[in-house]
């Protein structure tokens, strides 16, 4: 195994279980099992408002930002097509990787406007509205970079990650122990990491048409003592969407 190599493992339900509890996307669903109170955040204020003045700051050390920049590397293959949902002043593009085309989707204009990496940006506010304004089947990969922890919406963020990705396009979600306490939602606030693995997990899940979903600690050789970059992801199916 490559030096870097992320530690992936395929994701089990855990506490999100389903059918035999193992996490086979595809399959309609009567509903996810989250209450409504699970999406509950401290500071319940637009989060325009929250993000209104730009915060030109990274929330990941050095090593977990080249762990993300190899998951891109790795993962997304040459001059692709890329949506970087919830995006910010920095996506950790690596220099290296050529890409087609970088989208920026997040909540404020100046920060997004400081990104070297993107081509082009719009803002808009996912828990407001998950839809995208953007074209079905646009997309090779997405990615949500350390940001999945304020989804209110997940479920139909999710939906909407598989509508614009192409048929076997790869959904990358990045996270680490790190967040706004104010804004993240309950029940990531009360989970532990593996917990936290298991529910992004479930987020595609029961979204639906996502295959190969797994995931793991991808910077091992990192953390401990540096700050740890957990990953999880899947595919769209590549084929007609299951009934």
């Amino acid at each position: 195994m490559p030096a870097h190599r992320p530690f992936m493992v395929q994701l089990v339900a855990g506490r999100w279980p389903r059918g035999q509890g193992v996490l086979t996307p595809g399959r309609t669903h009567t509903g996810p099992p989250f209450s409504p109170d699970y999406f509950e955040r401290v500071d319940e204020s637009a989060d325009p408002l929250f993000y209104a003045e730009p915060r030109r700051v990274v929330h990941i050390d050095d090593g977990a930002i080249a762990a993300v920049g190899r998951l891109f590397r790795d993962f997304i293959p040459p001059n692709a097509a890329v949506l970087d949902l919830m995006s910010s002043w920095r996506s950790h593009w690596p220099a290296e990787h050529p890409k087609g085309r970088l989208v920026g989707l997040g909540l404020n204009a100046q920060e997004m406007a400081d990104n070297p990496d993107l081509d082009e940006f719009l803002v808009h506010d996912l828990n407001r509205d998950p839809r995208l304004p953007l074209d079905d089947a646009a997309f090779d990969a997405v990615v949500i970079t350390v940001s999945v922890q304020y989804l209110t919406r997940p479920i139909e963020t999710f939906q909407q990650v598989n509508r614009v990705l192409r048929p076997g396009g790869v959904c990358i979600v990045t996270f680490s122990n790190r967040m706004f306490p104010t804004k993240a939602v309950r029940v990531w606030r009360s989970a532990s990491d593996r917990g936290h693995l298991e529910l992004v997990a479930a987020y595609l899940d029961y979204a639906g048409n996502f295959e190969d979903i797994q995931g793991g600690l991808a910077n091992p050789q990192d953390s401990p003592p540096g700050d740890p970059l957990y990953v999880v992801m899947g595919r769209k199916v590549d084929g007609p969407e299951d009934s």
